[in-house]
């Protein structure tokens, strides 16, 4: 427990400002009540959590959804660890050089530094959450 709160007044003392979520303890992130984002393409997010674990990892959650025929976002590396777990619809996942396809209740993994990008290319909305873990991942 105070390494967490070592960890989180270092981050404050840099940021200066204490907007971490509290991971100490259990609980519920309501969908309702997350911060909302749009996207110029049509798609948007709501930003669940950021935090850091009893552990010690940063960790951010997310939701977004991507309207069919949307132009997805740019191919991109990442400096940290994620995880797109699709909830609905279809999408495919492009990286080191191949394409795989994943649907509802499929989980894509993104390691550290993988240049990627994923893309709508199915009839309707595609919704997925994203749980990244460490590296550039700091509460703000």
């Amino acid at each position: 427990m105070k390494a967490y709160a070592a960890a989180l007044l270092a981050l404050v003392s840099v940021t200066g400002t204490a907007m971490a979520d509290d991971l100490t303890h259990a609980k519920v992130f309501s969908l309702a009540t997350a911060p909302a984002r749009s996207f110029p393409n049509g798609g948007g997010s709501h930003d669940m959590l950021l935090g850091i674990l009893k552990t010690g990892e940063a960790v951010k959650v997310h939701e977004s959804l991507q309207p069919e025929g949307a132009v997805p976002n740019p191919a991109h590396a990442i400096d940290h660890s994620e995880f797109i777990i699709v909830q609905e619809g279809t999408l495919a996942f492009l990286h080191d050089g191949m394409t795989e396809t994943a649907g509802p209740g499929d989980v894509i993994y993104v390691a550290f530094g993988t240049m990627h990008q994923v893309k709508n290319i199915g009839k309707g909305p595609v919704k997925y959450a994203i749980v990244s873990i460490g590296g550039d991942i700091k509460p703000k």
